[in-house]
């Protein structure tokens, strides 16, 4: 075979990789990595869903080792604007570059439309993040990964709770248990992280704060949902550090909402390495974030979780994580519980249900074997 024709096919043997949110980057971080080490070919669609450079171009300066090859620019807008623009926006290039597979992160609309575009060009799909479940249909992510998973050829599970998901919804797709690459990336960062001195210039005391996130629109865009998280976390009685999404931002300065000369403490988003320093000396984490739940797990702190349910349900089953949706009592009294059992509570954080750390490894490998590498 000649050298051209050898570069010809290998040219044609690429993976696209889908995505347009902080949580796709993070997590698609490590399969980038070892695509390198692996001599596999992956080129990133940015669809732009994430257009704030807070949350897309500081993930990719500070983690990636890759630049998307285009970014569609899709923007902000309603779920099925943002889904249809996609799928139109990336079909040309779909048809123009003929990946022969492509790769969809996690539940955002990014991954659900990168997922529908393909498998009508008739373009396998491989779904990173594959089987979680939350079982409320009222989530556009929980729509999302459902229509992934019934649509998807390869299905990577990254827990065993998971594949047994897949396997009762008998999806048609090959289900591989592979383990979370969030978690290889937090292995890969979290030296970094432990030399991070944020917390130290934030003024931050070790182990005795709380590190508040909230963006979900169901709680966010609902004024009396958002002033009750902030009212209820201000009668904690410890130190509040709240880095503010942009979406949260917009949702307090149109809702009139401040919380000034209070416990809690607003900052500007932060990058992946500074967070995961601010939650490893975090006596406590409050979120509504589905990733910075296994995060939390991973740096052995305590969560709530401000929402009536998860996908991530290993962590509750442990008694780690502590469901309490925006109601106020219930918030208070998971507070008081993470308090005086504390001890016991930090004692649970002993298995791990997110794999080995290897999880990229092995998706990398069946990807080459998929398209034949």
């Amino acid at each position: 075979m000649s050298e051209t024709r050898k570069k010809s096919e290998r040219t044609f043997k690429k993976i696209f990789l889908v995505l347009g949110t902080r949580p796709q980057i993070i997590k698609s971080v490590p399969i980038l990595q070892e695509a390198l080490k692996q001599d596999l070919c992956i080129q990133i669609i940015h669809t732009g869903q994430h257009y704030d450079a807070s949350l897309s171009q500081v993930f990719f300066d500070e983690l990636s080792p890759s630049a998307p090859l285009v970014n569609l620019n899709v923007g902000s807008g309603s779920h099925i604007y943002q889904s249809a623009e996609i799928m139109l926006r990336l079909e040309k290039h779909l048809i123009m570059e003929k990946p022969s597979l492509v790769l969809v992160p996690g539940d955002t609309n990014s991954a659900f439309a990168g997922a529908i575009a393909s498998v009508k060009l008739g373009i396998d799909v491989a779904h990173l993040e594959s089987g979680a479940r939350s079982y409320d249909m009222k989530m556009a992510e929980e729509i999302n990964r459902r229509l992934i998973d019934h649509s998807a050829q390869l299905l990577f599970a990254p827990t065993a709770n998971c594949q047994k998901n897949l396997q009762g919804e008998s999806v048609t797709g090959e289900i591989y248990l592979t383990g979370d690459t969030m978690y290889d990336n937090f292995l890969n960062f979290t030296n970094q992280a432990d030399k991070n001195s944020i917390w130290e210039e934030l003024n931050l005391i070790d182990n005795d704060y709380i590190l508040l996130t909230t963006h979900r629109s169901e709680n966010v865009d609902d004024p009396a949902k958002l002033q009750g998280i902030l009212q209820t976390v201000q009668k904690a009685k410890m130190h509040v550090i709240f880095p503010i999404h942009p979406r949260t931002k917009e949702r307090l300065k149109r809702s009139g909402i401040s919380f000034n000369n209070t416990n809690i403490r607003a900052i500007n988003p932060v990058g992946y390495i500074e967070m995961l320093a601010l939650l490893k000396h975090a006596k406590i984490a409050i979120t509504d974030s589905g990733g910075l739940q296994k995060e939390a797990f991973w740096s052995k702190t305590p969560c709530i979780t401000i929402r009536d349910r998860t996908e991530w349900t290993e962590t509750v089953d442990l008694g780690v994580n502590f469901i309490t949706d925006v109601n106020p009592a219930r918030i208070t009294q998971a507070l008081k519980h993470i308090k005086e059992n504390y001890t016991e509570i930090k004692s649970k954080f002993r298995n791990n249900p997110y794999g080995d750390g290897k999880a990229s490894e092995k998706i990398v490998r069946i990807l080459k074997e998929k398209i034949n590498l």
